[in-house]
Parts: C-alpha cells; sequence; structure tokens
C-alpha cells in the first residue's frame, strides 16, 4: 500500500539548518518523481525540489537554489531534503509526494498537479 510520511520538521532561527524526511513506502518502485513542496500560512502550495529517483536528477525552486539539496536512499525508501541558511520565509508546513506520470517545473521547482501520493505534511518554523 501506498504511503508518504515526513519527518524531521520543527522551529530553528534564521541561518540555521534542518533535515526533512520522506520514507515513501510503495511508491519508490513505480514513481517517476519526488517532489517536496510546501505550503505557507494563507498561501498555496509551491513546489521546492524533486527528484527524478531512475536518473538521480534534480531541480529546485529559484527561492531555495543553492540552499536546499534534495536526495534518495533507495535502500531505505527515503528521500530527504537538507535545508540550509533557512530564513522567515522558509515558514512553511512541508509536504513530500510522488507520482508515476513524470513531473514538470515552474520556478524552477515542481507543479504540484500530478502528483497522485502525498504525505500529511511537517510543519518547520524559521525564527528571525
Amino acid at each position: 500500500q501506498e504511503h508518504l510520511a515526513e519527518s524531521g520538521g520543527g522551529s530553528v532561527q534564521a541561518g540555521g539548518s534542518l533535515v526533512l524526511s520522506c520514507e515513501a513506502s510503495g511508491v519508490t518502485y513505480f514513481a517517476s518523481c519526488i517532489g517536496w513542496f510546501r505550503q505557507p500560512p494563507g498561501k498555496e502550495r509551491e513546489g521546492v525540489a524533486a527528484i527524478l529517483p531512475d536518473s538521480n536528477i534534480t531541480f529546485y525552486a529559484a527561492s531555495v537554489n543553492g540552499r536546499f539539496t534534495i536526495s534518495q536512499d533507495n535502500a531505505q525508501n527515503t528521500v530527504y531534503l537538507q535545508m540550509n541558511s533557512l530564513k522567515p520565509e522558509d515558514t512553511a508546513r512541508y509536504f513530500c509526494a510522488a507520482t508515476r506520470y513524470g513531473c514538470a517545473a515552474r520556478h524552477g521547482g515542481p507543479v504540484p498537479d500530478v502528483f497522485t501520493y502525498w504525505g500529511q505534511g511537517n510543519q518547520v518554523t524559521v525564527s528571525s
């Protein structure tokens, strides 16, 4: 059964780092793209980063490029998001998601529309 579960969120001061983990049970064998998304309070969900599991190709939203790194551990069926130099505007609920349909980019990050498997999300709060 397909299941995605995020962990590793929390509170940190500006300039700090956090690592988010996404345990992607039952999806990694067919997923063509796995992505991280975030939704700040009162705003739309936006794509942060994505990875193509077969090729290890990655891409990032312009707002996080150079600060965030997405990676995968195939043996653990886990995708990570390393977040460095965090800013207050990174505060949001972060979600991981998977799709078998491939993914497109908008403003550098993945477009959420084609992702059909979603985790429950994990809160990240960055204080100034």
